[in-house]
């Protein structure tokens, strides 16, 4: 599971781009206890979802003219020109080329060969999120695409990602994501197949966010205009999962964690 010790090619942080930032806020707050704070005039609408005082997201406004509403992935580089140059040369693309955010850091968009779009994220006073990996928070991603190991090849390339193959009992192979050299405890997601999500047509990346009761968040989702995509699973060893989108299409999915062995 995530946390705020932030290696490179890690998530270390995850906006939501939304058609109403309003409603976003009322959405959010009522699932994950999230407050919504502007980043200040200079910041074009973008602001932070906190929770306890703790950035957990960030989030903006946009418009039909930057795609659908959805959740960004953001993972950390020590260079973000280096990481764009390197997913040209892996046969991805540079959506958004990388631009110094204030003294904060420097962003950029990338989409793998895929398509699957994500962020990288180079800290500069701003390491990334300040909560990760508890409820209420970003604890998980998964990558969903059609071809596994050219996902694999394209981001071992561009951020030095490891994988390794994982058997769940009843749930099958689940191919492991972690950065280099991290191992086993660095695991912070997984690439899926496209195909085992039959509600997607495009590559993806899906974040996952923590909660202390899987079952009573989809029903107050549901209650707010919230849609359950796949509903609340058990996997073993994991916990208890499901996925949804909020009432304005961004996809994202909540995971009530099985409790850790000793």
């Amino acid at each position: 599971m995530l946390t705020t010790r932030f290696v490179t090619g890690a998530p270390n942080w995850i906006d939501v781009g939304t058609t109403d930032i309003d409603g976003a806020t009322s959405f959010y707050g009522g699932l994950f206890g999230w407050r919504f704070r502007s980043a200040g005039p200079e910041a074009g609408g973008y602001g932070f979802f906190e929770r306890d005082g703790r950035i957990a997201a960030g989030g903006m406004q946009t418009g039909p003219e930057q795609g659908p509403p959805s959740w960004t992935v953001y993972f950390r580089s020590p260079d973000a020109r280096a990481a764009a140059a390197a997913s040209e040369a892996a046969h991805g693309t540079v959506p958004v080329p990388p631009m110094e955010v204030m003294d904060q850091g420097t962003m950029a968009v990338l989409a793998d060969r895929a398509g699957a779009a994500f962020g990288i994220w180079q800290p500069g006073q701003r390491a990334g999120l300040d909560v990760a990996g508890e409820p209420g928070a970003l604890c998980w991603v998964e990558l969903y695409t059609p071809d596994t190991a050219a996902a694999a090849a394209y981001y071992g390339a561009v951020l030095g990602l490891e994988t390794s193959a994982v058997d769940f009992p009843g749930a099958g192979t689940y191919t492991c994501v972690n950065p280099a050299g991290q191992g086993e405890d660095g695991m912070f997601g997984g690439i899926v197949p496209l195909a085992d999500d039959a509600e997607a047509t495009l590559p993806h990346w899906l974040p996952y966010f923590a909660v202390t009761d899987t079952d009573a968040t989809l029903a107050r989702a549901v209650e707010t205009g919230g849609t359950v995509v796949v509903p609340a699973t058990d996997i073993e060893g994991v916990g208890r999962l499901a996925r949804l989108t909020d009432p304005y299409g961004a996809r994202f999915a909540v995971l009530t964690p099985a409790p850790r062995s000793e």
